[in-house]
């Protein structure tokens, strides 16, 4: 049977050492750090909760590259959050913590941009804030690093510097909620799958930033991320 429309073209994330990680899903830990949960006007240690975005989101950038993203529409408060993104290479429900790590495919570094204004807006209103997380571009990433390269990252620093200036500095060890315990618990509300993204949360700095601007952000034995907003 012939399809009525051309299907979307698959996402993919380039990988060191050669070839391509397709994209399934994009899932995103909420206040993963305590001090930038803190800074967001909430208690250091709560149950982890996740959002996701669209898979297209990815805006993959080459190590060594500046990449570009647009301003978005809709918004005035266009904000960085710097993130380990764990790639997932195999699936599973319900998975236990000590296997979670089995899982991991690789990592890269990561920027959830974020529409702060009208993500405080539907909060206020006790609507979903996908507009404030979930639009194009919003999900920039450096190519993924297999973990058998890296090996597992339980700590390291994490930064973000906009024009050079810095606005993040955090350590991976900083994680309220640890990447096996993160898979632990997404995998009890969802069937993970070959190719899904998990941005584990941010350190706490997140600020704004306009057009113009160059964010650069770096974790320690991944590498670095540099993005100009347009």
């Amino acid at each position: 049977m012939s399809h009525v429309l051309a299907p979307a073209v698959t996402p993919v994330v380039p990988v060191v050492g050669g070839g391509t990680f397709a994209v399934h899903r994009i899932y995103c830990v909420g206040r993963n750090y305590a001090e930038h949960a803190r800074e967001m006007g909430h208690s250091e240690r709560e149950p982890p909760f996740f959002f996701l975005k669209p898979a297209d989101a990815v805006v993959p950038v080459p190590f060594g590259e500046t990449g570009t993203i647009d301003y978005p529409s809709a918004t005035a408060d266009l904000q960085h959050e710097v993130e380990l993104v764990v790639a997932i290479g195999t699936g599973g429900h319900d998975i236990g913590a000590a296997e979670a790590m089995g899982h991991v495919w690789g990592y890269a570094v990561g920027l959830d941009m974020t529409r702060r204004d009208r993500q405080s807006e539907m909060k206020k209103q006790g609507r979903p804030w996908e507009i404030g997380k979930a639009f194009e571009q919003s999900a920039p990433i450096s190519p993924i690093v297999p973990i058998a390269r890296s090996g597992a990252l339980a700590r390291g620093a994490i930064t973000l510097e906009v024009n050079s200036q810095p606005r993040q500095k955090g350590d991976l060890s900083d994680l309220i909620w640890n990447v096996a315990e993160i898979i632990g618990q997404l995998s009890r509300a969802w069937t993970l799958q070959p190719g899904d993204l998990v941005y584990t949360g941010t350190p706490a700095g997140v600020g704004t930033v306009v057009r113009g601007d160059v964010m650069q952000a770096s974790i320690a034995g991944v590498g670095t991320l540099r993005v100009a907003v347009r």
